[in-house]
Parts: structure tokens; C-alpha cells; sequence
């Protein structure tokens, strides 16, 4: 039960957040100029991958949303382990919020930028359910070895 509230706050969470970005789109910055509050709209995939052709950049995500929701309810039986619930908890609360904002907006809401990251990394614009993502990614994998 708490994998499912987990994944459901990250959800809610970020839902919330870029409600609140698109309705003040005024940029900010934190901690001496190493964190921007911006508002972008992503297109496509991770770096806009796929941005000229959205209906299958949505048909892939709703496909792998599907996949993991699927492999998440199939750890409720004694095979899953503590861990692999909350990585895909993780994984699927930013999955179902960003995949929701692709159904229902066309796009993705970023909001956050750190500009002191190296190289090309400085350019990108993150959002909470990406780095929920890459956490739960990153406990599936680590589960695995």
C-alpha cells in the first residue's frame, strides 16, 4: 500500500506544481544563481526526442506506463521484493504524470534548470517526475545485481 501512495503523491505532486508553472511562467532563481524556475514545454521525449511526431512519442508512452503499471501489480504476489515496489513507484508516478500531460496538454511541463552542470547538461529544463524516474530506475537496477 505504500508504493501505491507513493507513486500516487509523486503524481499529485508534480501535477500540482506545473498547474502552478503554467499559471506564473515568470522565471526565478535559487541558490546563488545554480537553480532556475522556468517554464518549458516539451514536445517530444527526453531532449524532445520524437517532438515531430507526437502521436508516437504518446502511443510509446502510454505503452510503457502500461508495461510497468502491469509488472508493478504482478510485485503484490511473493515474488516482488520491498525494494522493486518502491523503484517502480518511483518510476510510475513520474511516468503517470508526465504521460497524463502528454494526453492532455500535447506536452510536457518542465520547470527546473540547473545552469552550473557541465557541458550540454546545463540546457536541460527537468521536472520532478524525471528525476522520480531515474530514482526508480535507478532501485530497479540496483535490485538486480
Amino acid at each position: 500500500m505504500q508504493s501505491i501512495l507513493l507513486a500516487a503523491s509523486i503524481l499529485c505532486a508534480d501535477t500540482v506544481i506545473k498547474k502552478k508553472r503554467e499559471q506564473n511562467k515568470e522565471p526565478k532563481t535559487y541558490l546563488d544563481g545554480n537553480v532556475h524556475i522556468m517554464t518549458y514545454h516539451n514536445y517530444g521525449a527526453f531532449l524532445n526526442s520524437g517532438e515531430k511526431n507526437p502521436f508516437l512519442v504518446k502511443l510509446i508512452s502510454v505503452m510503457l506506463t502500461l508495461a510497468m503499471t502491469t509488472l508493478f501489480v504482478l510485485t503484490f504476489t511473493r515474488y516482488g521484493s520491498k525494494q522493486l515496489r518502491t523503484g517502480l513507484a518511483f518510476l510510475l508516478g513520474g511516468a503517470y504524470s508526465n504521460t497524463y500531460d502528454r494526453i492532455k496538454k500535447g506536452f510536457v511541463t518542465d520547470y527546473l534548470n540547473f545552469p552550473g552542470l557541465p557541458g550540454k547538461l546545463k540546457n536541460i529544463v527537468f521536472n520532478i517526475s524525471d528525476f522520480c524516474i531515474l530514482a526508480g530506475c535507478g532501485l530497479i537496477v540496483i535490485k538486480q545485481k
